[in-house]
């Protein structure tokens, strides 16, 4: 038996891409009794290259979310003999010859279309409703992501759901006062710090974070920005927001060790993994009391509304350090994922 794996998103430093790569890692350091073949880009050589056993994969030259994936896709399922196709985001084509499981993480692109032009809202739309209606499984990342689909596509939909929570990989725990002097070194931070993690886009709500770190009015405390893409260009910055970027695992889980706290002001979030992999390393969390947020976060985060005066009233009074406990592991989501995929085998 073979399963097809799309893992074209791979290669990319976004969270499609960190979950893609952690989940089909962990899949095959399994013993699982099927070959997987993984459909990866032609930039996601290096990657599967360093995987457990080297894989077999073929280079699949459609890009997703694009017009040739549509034939080109079914054409290679079809030339590798697949059996089933696995897809770790909703992206399936509409003439997928074999049955299919899909992972949804959100319905992000209902609620906010972040400027995607009127044609991709389109699409969008048209290829989530035909995977939410087609496919043998559903994997939803986060209860709240299952209830977002229940509203959204029905009971019928919802039946074939299951919630299948992300793992935290193991490099994401407290690191040493040596560890963070060295990282903090690195990036020239010498003053205290509130760390974000994620991207600029419009859900993300960055802005309000610098406004309220803005109005709280710290002195000697810096605002650190781990993100990217053409979204911060239109970011109205203050003095102590700096922005970096190209952060490793090891040297990301040095900064959340020795952050004040991580932040995020997000209005929608299917899961957060940044809000896991901060209280793994023992970091205090204010975040949103939005989307997922609530469902991950530890307990001792200080949850707050989406507004400037609770984010500065928060990073004034920050919540205390997060207890360290035993967070789920990438290993734990690849189980219950292999199990998915073993009842959706034909």
């Amino acid at each position: 038996m073979i399963i097809a794996v799309d893992c074209r998103f791979g290669h990319l430093q976004v969270g499609l891409g960190r979950f893609t790569r952690e989940l089909v890692s962990s899949l095959l350091s399994r013993n699982d009794p099927w070959e997987y073949v993984l459909l990866i880009s032609e930039e996601g050589r290096s990657w599967v290259n360093a995987l457990p056993g080297r894989p077999r994969f073929e280079i699949a030259g459609a890009r997703g979310y694009s017009m040739r994936e549509q034939w080109e896709i079914p054409s290679l399922l079809r030339r590798i003999s697949a059996d089933l196709y696995f897809s770790p985001h909703f992206n399936v084509p509409l003439l997928c010859p074999i049955p299919f499981v899909v992972t949804v993480h959100d319905l992000i692109l209902h609620r906010f279309p972040n400027a995607a032009p009127v044609f991709r809202q389109w699409a969008y739309r048209v290829i989530m409703r035909h995977s939410m209606r087609a496919a043998r499984s559903i994997i939803a990342v986060s209860r709240f992501t299952a209830g977002e689909i229940a509203r959204t596509y029905g009971a019928t939909v919802a039946a074939k759901v299951a919630v299948v929570k992300e793992g935290v990989d193991t490099r994401f725990h407290f690191r040493s006062f040596e560890e963070q002097e060295e990282t903090r070194r690195k990036f020239g931070i010498v003053s205290p710090y509130y760390l974000y993690v994620g991207n600029a886009k419009e859900h993300k709500n960055v802005q309000l974070l610098i406004d309220g770190f803005f109005r709280a009015a710290l002195t000697g405390v810096e605002l650190v920005l781990v993100t990217a893409g053409r979204e911060t260009s239109s970011l109205h910055l203050c003095d102590g927001v700096r922005f970096l970027d190209s952060v490793s695992d090891d040297e990301l889980a040095s900064l959340y060790s020795g952050a004040r706290g991580f932040v995020t002001a997000s209005l929608y979030e299917g899961y957060c993994l940044p809000v896991c992999e901060a209280a793994a390393c023992g970091c205090p969390v204010i975040a949103t009391r939005c989307g997922a947020i609530p469902e991950v976060a530890p307990k001792e985060a200080l949850l707050i509304d989406p507004t400037v005066e609770s984010f500065s009233q928060a990073l004034r009074s920050p919540p205390g350090r997060t207890q360290v406990e035993s967070p789920l592991r990438w290993q734990d989501t690849a189980e219950t994922v292999s199990k998915i995929l073993a009842a959706a085998l034909p």
